[in-house]
């Protein structure tokens, strides 16, 4: 398994981790030439970059969201959800959790903007990318599944760290839902099928508005009272 970094490649550096790389491997730019690939490489299906210098990174636990109640609800709901020989990509994936679930049924892809969490989503054997929602993507996926940072969040309340772009959702709570329902077409199949993980919190008739308005339908397909709000898994399919 392998991390790969689209945000190196847009630095002019593109950057994998791989086997003992990820752990304390730094190759230098200069001498490597640009070129190198390590032993242990093999392509991510459907990505469309090209990985060539690994590259260190201090890795820290604590900046990587931890599976909670969400996980779990939508975990339960793409197992039940999933079909043989689909493709599965999970966006966001956090500590890979779902996504180290999701690779026992089958081809599993994730991706996620926390460098911290693409080591988590690896150290579980995950195929991971780590790009914003599926940018460094090509291809089509049957099943996308996504747990978004989805509370509402004032600009007084953001903490400047990696861990908060699993819960930061803008004032609204629903900023980077409504840009992934913009763009989430590109790398659906035509028969595809799409669980999103929203809280009460989030407004439930304003993100199936959002997504009505790219074409899709909905339906709640699991949901449950946790503290002060209700989390809802919505299947999305056009």
């Amino acid at each position: 398994m392998i991390v790969m970094d689209h945000f190196a490649v847009l630095r002019g550096r593109s950057g994998t981790f791989s086997g003992s790389d990820a752990d304390d491997t730094m190759i230098d730019p200069a001498s490597s030439a640009g070129n190198y690939l390590p032993a242990a490489y093999h392509p991510i299906p459907f990505c469309t970059l090209h990985p060539t210098i690994p590259y260190h990174m201090h890795y820290d636990p604590s900046q990587v969201y931890q599976p909670e109640a969400d996980t779990y609800l939508l975990l339960d709901a793409a197992l039940m959800e999933v079909r043989p020989g689909d493709r599965v990509l999970e966006v966001g994936t956090g500590s890979g959790f779902i996504a180290a679930e999701m690779r026992k049924k089958g081809c599993t892809i994730a991706t996620d903007i926390n460098p911290h969490a693409a080591m988590s989503a690896h150290k579980a054997g995950v195929d991971v990318v780590r790009c914003n929602l599926f940018d460094a993507l090509g291809g089509t996926f049957d099943l996308i599944l996504f747990n978004p940072p989805y509370l509402p969040t004032e600009p007084h309340e953001r903490i400047d760290d990696w861990l908060e772009y699993a819960l930061d959702g803008g004032t609204s709570g629903r900023d980077t839902i409504v840009r992934f329902a913009a763009g989430v077409s590109r790398v659906l199949a035509r028969d595809g099928r799409i669980l999103l993980l929203v809280s009460s919190l989030t407004g439930l008739t304003e993100v199936k508005t959002l997504f009505s308005a790219e074409g899709f339908t909905s339906e709640v397909v699991r949901q449950e009272k946790v503290e002060d709000e209700i989390l809802y898994v919505l299947r999305f399919h056009r």
